[in-house]
């Protein structure tokens, strides 16, 4: 038989102290924050109840943090982050919109604002400064030591939307002559390793890059073995002037969580990590998805009316002269409309059908450009499936549409002429979705921004002169 063991049993752990946010619970079952928690940090901002703001500014998380600023009065964001001091996370100025930071961050004195700053990693300290014009910048980094201050600067004169932008300059660099116990050892005995670490790299005194070393590959290695047998040196690495998109691409496509940085001379400057990237392809594809609406990147929902009015201003503009190029070609048609009425009835239908199938085109090619699937290798053959598409459905939906015209004016050869314009325009639709975001991308304009217009465009153009130019021969209206 076997021997009963005596398990020591663990003690019952002490209850929990309470947290305010127990008593006050921040989210409805929706997710969002609720009306009576703002109300009551509103309250408690009036109250200058320092106590209160600071205990419930500790228990959260950034995000949740960013949530609850946007929930306040823009008078009281302010007077949050001055009442909570220290115990405020500047990094959750990163959570709200740009408009917002951009005002809390004038508001604050640049003293308060450097402090803040000092706690952040590099990467979310340049991502909150890079918004500010120069002048305010200037203001801040003079208040930081100089070290921490010529790291920001050199950040910051990186290229908008580049990987040195996006890098944090915090690292483990260890020579390549070291053991993994001597690496070990460096980690224990470091006290300002960043807060979160994938790798280490391998540099020499000049800091050019060697190689890296995976974290699991050295915790499985002894101490005596030489670092130099784990060093991968043909790991993964961009370019401090690699696009951002570019990046977070090769992340998706290599299954990175880091990746390190190096400058012009190949020196190991920064790391990026897989939190980055997703902020990145958030951002690109917010910014894709507004420009196809013909909505400018920087909209955000905090904008004031005349700043969102302006910005939508100009693609109206160009709309508008397009729709008048569109109507042109009903007054080319204006004794046939006159003398059947019919046709003015169902020639919006017949644009309207190209219209829609167009968009749907264009989106899947601004999508497959963005992602590098379209390319010179498969165009032929994806712009004559598209094509195949337009016709299969355009041969439907001219037998659909032919049936409800007849129907409904009785007249029969309305069917027919209706449903020839249909598959003119939903090829020409399938067509211009997929060739004009080719043609821009070619031209190194953006796909997203100027396919939208030019699209409808072409789909109403054709649309019109189709059924109508179709319906005067088939009637001989003259």
């Amino acid at each position: 038989m076997a021997e009963d063991i005596d398990v020591a049993q663990p003690s019952a752990p002490r209850p929990a102290e309470p947290s305010v946010l127990d008593s006050f619970p921040m989210r409805d079952d929706e997710g969002q924050i609720r009306h009576e928690f703002a109300e009551e940090i509103t309250r408690a901002i009036e109250a200058t109840d320092k106590p209160l703001l600071r205990e419930v500014v500790a228990e959260l998380h950034e995000a949740d943090l960013g949530d609850l600023i946007a929930a306040l009065e823009p008078e009281d964001r302010v007077k949050l982050v001055e009442l909570t001091g220290t115990h405020f996370d500047f990094s959750a100025l990163n959570e709200v919109d740009d408009s917002v930071r951009e005002e809390i961050l004038e508001e604050l004195e640049p003293e308060t604002v450097a402090e803040g700053v000092r706690e952040l990693e590099s990467d979310d300290a340049v991502e909150l400064l890079e918004g500010l014009d120069e002048e305010d910048q200037e203001e801040i980094l003079e208040k930081l030591p100089p070290s921490e201050r010529d790291a920001l600067e050199r950040s910051l004169l990186y290229p908008e939307n580049s990987a040195g932008r996006r890098m944090q300059s915090e690292f483990i660099a260890v020579p390549p002559d070291w053991t993994v116990g001597q690496a070990i050892d460096y980690m224990r005995d470091t006290p300002d390793l960043p807060a979160r670490f994938y790798e280490i790299y391998a540099v020499d005194a000049d800091k050019h890059w060697h190689g890296a070393v995976s974290l699991d590959a050295l915790l499985r290695a002894h101490r005596p073995v030489p670092l130099a047998e784990l060093v991968d040196e043909d790991r993964r690495r961009v370019s401090v002037l690699d696009d951002q998109e570019e990046v977070a691409r090769m992340f998706g496509k290599y299954n990175l969580v880091a990746a390190p940085v190096v400058d012009t001379t190949n020196r190991l400057v920064g790391v990026i990590t897989i939190d980055d990237v997703v902020d990145v392809i958030e951002e690109e594809a917010d910014e894709d998805l507004k420009a196809l609406g013909g909505v400018t990147s920087d909209e955000e929902l905090s904008d004031s009316v005349w700043t969102i009015a302006r910005g939508r201003f100009n693609w109206l503009l160009v709309n508008l002269a397009t729709a008048f190029l569109a109507s042109s070609v009903l007054g080319l048609f204006e004794g046939q409309l006159e003398k059947m009425v019919a046709l003015a009835v169902l020639a919006p239908i017949v644009a309207s059908q190209g219209g829609n199938a167009a968009t749907q085109t264009m989106t899947v090619a601004v999508r497959a450009l963005a992602t590098r699937e379209l390319g010179s290798n498969n165009a032929y053959r994806v712009v004559m499936r598209e094509a195949m598409v337009g016709l299969v459905n355009g041969l439907a939906f001219a037998v659909i549409t032919g049936i409800a015209a007849v129907a409904w004016f009785r007249i029969p050869g309305l069917g027919v002429v209706i449903g020839m314009a249909i598959v003119c325009n939903l090829v020409a639709g399938a067509l211009g979705g997929i060739l004009i975001p080719m043609v821009l991308e070619r031209v190194r304009a953006d796909p997203a921004v100027a396919s939208g217009t030019f699209v409808t465009t072409i789909t109403d153009v054709v649309g019109f002169f189709s059924f109508l130019g179709i319906a005067t021969l088939w009637f001989g209206l003259r």
